[in-house]
């Protein structure tokens, strides 16, 4: 069984040209088709009459839970959890720092065919007492949930061994190492995929093509489904997980 995650920036779907492009970021995530994505960075305000970002991306999922940070009449700016089987308990949390943009968490239990896994999206802030608050949280929040468990979205952390690798890493034991910020020239490791067991997280890879849609590059992991635990469904009075479904459709 494949089990893919994507985490990616898509930097409100403006390229380095200056334009918004939303197709541009559709078609690279239709090229990796991820199970379970976590998206950064969506806005719908100022975008007129075209379609809105947010129900573009719900469109191609079987699942989704929308985190929107901020809101306003014409829309709203925030990130996504997204996955191909269905989710449950989904659950947002606060992590705003006083002063400071609101900030949130996604968690929520995906259904894979071999099992429950945990995941929790996020994109923390960019000051560096700021994301040590909002780390903290994140890893409480980690230990609380039981089992197998992904954390990822852009976490900000300028520095090696920063405030979130220090609060993530006891908790969560491997996590991915790629260099995704600024896109043109990576040089800085914002975008990670955390994950608990170790041996749950395989091969992983950015895509240096994201330059071509956003100021981030995404960063893509096969999961080992071995790692997982056995599967909740299997309990009596749960139901299996049903077929998987295609992320997207690869049409034109």
């Amino acid at each position: 069984m494949k089990l893919r995650v994507m985490t990616w920036n898509i930097h409100s779907a403006i390229g380095p040209d200056g334009r918004y492009d939303l197709e541009r970021v559709l078609e690279l995530i239709r090229r990796h088709d991820p199970d379970i994505l976590a998206v950064q960075e969506i806005e719908s305000r100022n975008r007129g009459d075209r379609p809105s970002p947010f129900a573009a991306l719900r469109g191609h999922f079987a699942a989704h839970a929308t985190a929107e940070t901020l809101r306003a009449g014409d829309g709203a700016y925030g990130h996504m959890l997204l996955s191909r089987w269905p989710m449950e308990e989904e659950s947002l949390h606060d992590l705003s720092y006083p002063g400071r943009e609101p900030r949130t968490a996604i968690s929520a239990r995906v259904r894979t065919p071999g099992g429950y896994l945990g995941v929790i999206a996020s994109h923390l802030g960019l000051r560096w007492r700021e994301r040590r608050h909002q780390a903290a949280r994140l890893a409480a929040l980690a230990r609380r949930l039981h089992g197998p468990l992904v954390v990822m979205g852009d976490f900000n952390d300028w520095s090696w061994r920063g405030p979130v690798w220090r609060a993530l890493a006891p908790v969560l034991p491997a996590v991915t190492r790629h260099r995704t910020f600024p896109a043109h020239r990576p040089l800085l490791r914002l975008d990670e995929i955390f994950c608990r067991p170790a041996p749950l997280l395989g091969p992983s890879w950015r895509d240096p093509l994201g330059r071509e849609a956003s100021d981030h590059l995404p960063v893509v992991a096969e999961l080992n489904p071995a790692a997982l635990h056995p599967s909740r469904a299997a309990e009596p009075g749960r139901k299996a997980p049903g077929p998987a479904q295609p992320a997207f459709s690869l049409s034109p």
